[in-house]
């Protein structure tokens, strides 16, 4: 695992050692004041390398083109709210997608399913366990957003966000955040409005560099990846996790998310 995983800098291969101790506090104390975790540098620059050359040819003929329509809930509806209230304005969203059957003998597979970074993973958050997903399409995607394209604004569905960017944009391409926006008890609707209108002090943008590890908290943290630009495609890998084995796409959502079924 040292050719895919900076571990001398980030000892996850030694559960409960000082370091990696240190390591999940540290993770923790991020994630508690901005709502995320950042670890750069995370992949090796060889394993990056890697998983992009086999990747990026492949887009354009082999990925499906994900384009759609939503509101910042991902929701067609809010019951809280009127269908014209500014809450619940549409932006479009689109990206390409490589699901995990398309992905065999990547190096993002071989860490995907390394144990010790679900072990990691899981202290970080503050689970006892976590799992992969058996689904031969969700457990590993990688995204690519081309140029005029980008991620709009949300709120995630899940707590945690588990993303490794494999190459970031010429232009573009960065990571903007408000954290916190709405509590389980808030929805916090005009903070919301004052959000999508550009009129939040508290909202960060970052800029994130390849081969960056992100966990982000952002069922309450709304995030989108601003419009990319030049002829560098912003790549992302989404590793997906649960607190429970044997998690799976239905039939309608594989073909929703990805225009296809592939039983498991």
């Amino acid at each position: 695992m040292h050719e895919i995983i900076n571990l001398a800098r980030y000892p996850i291969d030694k559960p409960n050692s000082p370091e990696w101790v240190a390591l999940v506090e540290k993770c923790r104390a991020d994630m508690e004041e901005t709502g995320m975790f950042n670890l750069a540098d995370f992949l090796t620059e060889e394993a990056r390398q890697i998983a992009v050359a086999d990747v990026a040819p492949r887009f354009e003929a082999e990925a499906f083109t994900h384009s759609r329509r939503h509101n910042i809930y991902f929701k067609p509806s809010v019951p809280d709210l009127e269908a014209d209230h500014p809450a619940l304005r549409e932006f479009e969203t689109t990206n390409h997608t490589l699901c995990a059957d398309q992905l065999i003998g990547s190096p993002i597979i071989a860490l995907y399913e390394y144990p010790e970074l679900a072990i990691f993973l899981a202290a970080t958050m503050g689970r006892e366990k976590l799992y992969t997903m058996p689904d031969p399409l969700a457990r590993v995607n990688i995204m690519a957003y081309g140029e005029g394209e980008k991620l709009n604004w949300h709120f995630d569905r899940s707590e945690f966000t588990t993303t490794l960017l494999l190459q970031s944009a010429e232009v573009g391409g960065d990571l903007q955040y408000r954290t916190g926006l709405r509590t389980a008890t808030d929805p916090n609707y005009q903070g919301v409005v004052d959000l999508l209108d550009g009129k939040d002090p508290q909202m960060e943008t970052l800029r994130v560099s390849a081969g960056t590890l992100n966990v982000f908290r952002g069922v309450n943290t709304p995030h989108r990846v601003t419009e990319v630009h030049g002829d560098k495609a912003r790549i992302m890998s989404v590793l997906c996790y649960y607190e429970r084995p044997d998690v799976r796409f239905t039939p309608s959502e594989q073909l929703g998310f990805y225009g296809r079924e592939v039983p498991s």
